[in-house]
């Protein structure tokens, strides 16, 4: 099923975890990394072939997420002609897509990429929002930028706020436990050093997810 400018209508799917990371699986068989995508039948809303693609291409059903966003309008991308079939060239162009924002309200355990007999990955991971389109396949490229910008905005908020009340608690029961104004016990200082519990800058591990407005990740420490 073509536009009259010979292109597919078709969906794309960005499904994030709890913590703004996104699902990103290796087309099977290839070195190639990409978001969930499929087609979109006759007589089918772009909602029902996104809720259908979700479930072949990674084993979920519709109460094992929840739709965030989606892009305003269509964004197209050409497939080189080495790509398309001989028997369609000339007619066909292309996709056009309406991209989803989803988040996985179930469980890691609840994907599945043998959920068809035609599997589309082999492989999956957790990444951070902002993939790196260089293992996209480059035709694609240009679309998926597109859909990670416009979306963005739409990131959920996550409130970090309990977990830097855990750390207080954790440091001043600590501190509880130290020798007036010196380092714990057991611990040896170099000549002229100084303990000091509450260091400026936090670990890597526990840097937040980076802001939607921003590719760059965020330290604490920054003002």
């Amino acid at each position: 099923m073509l536009d009259r400018d010979g292109f597919r209508p078709n969906v794309g799917i960005i499904l994030l975890n709890q913590r703004n990371q996104v699902f990103w699986g290796k087309r099977i068989r290839t070195h190639s990394w990409q978001f969930p995508q499929g087609g979109i039948d006759r007589g089918e809303s772009p909602e029902q072939a996104m809720f259908r693609e979700l479930h072949e291409e990674v084993g979920l059903h519709p109460e094992h997420v929840r739709i965030v966003a989606r892009t305003r309008d269509w964004l197209r991308y050409e497939v080189p002609d080495r790509f398309i079939r001989r028997d369609a060239r000339g007619h066909y162009k292309g996709q056009k897509q309406i991209w989803y924002l989803l988040q996985l309200i179930g469980h890691d355990w609840d994907l599945n990429l043998r959920a068809t007999d035609h599997p589309e990955f082999d492989a999956w991971r957790w990444h951070d929002y902002w993939v790196p389109l260089d293992v996209v396949v480059e035709f694609k490229r240009g679309v998926y930028e597109m859909a990670l910008t416009e979306l963005a905005r739409y990131l959920p908020r996550q409130d970090f706020r309990n977990r830097f009340l855990r750390s207080n608690v954790r440091a001043r029961e600590f501190e509880r436990h130290m020798p007036d104004g010196g380092a714990p016990a057991g611990l040896d200082l170099p000549p002229g050093g100084s303990f000091d519990p509450h260091p400026d800058i936090t670990s890597a591990s526990d840097d937040p997810s980076p802001p939607p407005h921003n590719k760059a990740p965020f330290l604490p420490s920054q003002r």
